[in-house]
């Protein structure tokens, strides 16, 4: 195992990056948070007219300050490990470039400053400093679960699309045009309206005939909501089992992440993780 002296300054880089198990990784990752946060408030306080021009002055050159900053860290992340490739192409390798070329291109193209509030995608990070990767495990059960209920799920809307053709079709004729149902596709527009509990009011049936149906299909749509959530629930029990605790200590050899909290290799390459002993 290697020990703090023996690194060289491209792993001591990445242990302060990419980890937040350690004191110094987690101070980076606070005090980038902070800085997408003020990113963010930069932006949206940009956007509002009327304010004195000594403000919009200062937010200028705010946001060129962590513009720079942000490009100063998307180079050390690609510098500070051994395939590059695997960072700039992973999920917050394209939020981190999207979330820093915006101003450069406001050069070329107009409004392009507004894309700057992709960084507050950059606030999925809070999840490593909160150490809430852990509960990733229960974020692929319910994406599992969800994928077995997609046979039911699709079954239940094929039902809600019939239901609604025929409350639709039967509202037209009910009510006709006087009544604002001036077709059948308006027909069903009201009864897709309605059976979602939303209820725009813009159409409403003034005959009792009319009112009887709507009284059925408003209770109808009570009903209608507690199916899927059923059906999700019963999958995601199917597939309840205790979850390994992960830690957000990342393989400086490949990358690899997800890693328990008692592992000392990675499960991947078989590099060492504890760099400090």
């Amino acid at each position: 195992m290697k020990n703090k002296a023996s690194l060289t300054w491209r792993e001591k880089l990445h242990e302060v990056i990419y980890e937040a198990d350690t004191a110094k990784g987690k101070t980076f990752d606070v005090l980038l948070l902070i800085l997408i946060l003020l990113s963010v408030f930069f932006v949206v306080i940009e956007s509002i007219t009327g304010l004195d021009d000594w403000v919009y002055t200062f937010l200028f050159y705010a946001e060129w300050v962590v513009t720079i900053l942000f490009s100063l860290e998307y180079i050390a992340r690609i510098i500070s490990i051994k395939h590059p490739k695997k960072y700039i192409f992973s999920f917050y390798g394209i939020i981190d470039f999207l979330s820093t070329i915006p101003l450069y291109l406001s050069f070329f193209l107009a409004g392009s400053t507004a894309f700057l509030t992709f960084r507050a995608l950059r606030l999925l990070r809070i999840f490593r400093i909160l150490k809430v990767t852990r509960y990733i495990g229960e974020g692929n059960k319910l994406a599992a679960a969800l994928k077995n209920s997609k046979a039911k799920i699709f079954v239940f809307l094929y039902a809600v699309v019939i239901l609604s053709l025929i409350a639709g079709t039967l509202m037209y004729l009910i009510e006709g045009k006087d009544s604002g149902f001036t077709s059948i596709p308006i027909g069903i527009y009201w009864t897709i309206v309605t059976l979602t509990t939303v209820g725009f009011g813009d159409i409403h049936p003034v005959t009792p005939l009319g009112q009887f149906l709507a009284s059925i299909i408003m209770i109808l749509g009570y009903g209608i909501i507690a199916v899927p959530t059923g059906i999700v629930s019963a999958e995601y029990s199917k597939s309840a089992k205790p979850q390994a605790l992960n830690n957000t200590q990342s393989c400086y050899n490949c990358g690899q992440e997800k890693h328990l909290d008692s592992a000392k290799y990675c499960n991947n390459c078989g590099y060492s993780l504890n760099k400090d002993e």
